[in-house]
């Protein structure tokens, strides 16, 4: 996660008494700042201006994965910025990213076979199934059960599992086998949308619409509608055009 500093808010113009504030470390400045904030909104109210490592704020693109250590514990904990809240005296810091191992490869050459995630990612084989990767998961999403999937070679099983997987890189912050399981993932769910399971036919005549400009007659008018007609075309399930089930 990213940050710049910015002019800190002059704190007393706020109406926050001194019971309701706690006290945070950023990179070792501490910050009197009000409870219950999330991280990333103790730190903005600290002064700090995210400018990268901080995308939809509501826990689904995976942008703000932040490393922190809590008081009278030794452990290197993390979590995301935007719903992990603050506790007092945390120590906050940031890294640019979750180093990550990314195997090369082009899906369209790929055979789907039981082989095709072992060779591409062997050090899933190291896997003493900890279940760390599971626990810290922000998406309750079974890490391991789809690690063990991808040793036995099963795609279809990965690809199910860790579909809701936003690839904020904490379960390979805490894998002591140093496996990258998000992009194991990401592998194992482009062969199965590659080469095992059907193409949609509702996406087939989208791209088709695409490719014509057939569409282009939509796009002009929803960019000539206003934020409450957009609202409704959005969430009114009687107006908006979704998937078939």
């Amino acid at each position: 996660m990213t940050n710049q500093p910015a002019k800190p808010k002059d704190q007393n113009q706020n109406s926050f008494d001194s019971s309701s504030l706690v006290t945070i470390y950023v990179m070792g400045k501490a910050y009197q700042v009000p409870k219950n904030l999330t991280i990333m909104k103790a730190m903005e109210y600290a002064g700090y201006q995210f400018i990268r490592g901080c995308g939809c704020r509501g826990g689904f693109c995976g942008a703000c994965g932040t490393v922190y250590r809590t008081k009278d514990s030794y452990k290197i904990k993390v979590g995301l910025a935007c719903q992990t809240v603050i506790e007092n005296d945390m120590y906050l810091t940031q890294i640019p990213f979750f180093p990550a191992n990314k195997a090369t490869y082009d899906v369209a050459k790929l055979e789907p076979t039981t082989q095709t995630l072992v060779r591409h990612y062997p050090e899933i084989m190291r896997c003493i199934s900890c279940n760390s990767c599971t626990k810290i998961c922000p998406q309750e999403i079974d890490v391991m059960g789809y690690v063990n999937a991808a040793i036995r070679g099963d795609c279809e099983r990965v690809a199910d599992l860790s579909f809701d997987c936003i690839m904020c890189g904490l379960c390979a912050s805490r894998c002591p086998a140093e496996i990258v399981q998000y992009n194991v993932a990401l592998l194992a769910r482009r062969i199965v949308g590659a080469k095992i399971r059907p193409r949609a036919p509702h996406l087939r005549d989208r791209l088709r619409e695409l490719e014509t400009g057939e569409c282009l007659p939509a796009v002009e008018e929803l960019t000539r509608l206003g934020e409450q007609e957009l609202s409704e075309r959005y969430y009114d399930k009687k107006v908006r055009d979704i998937e078939p089930e």
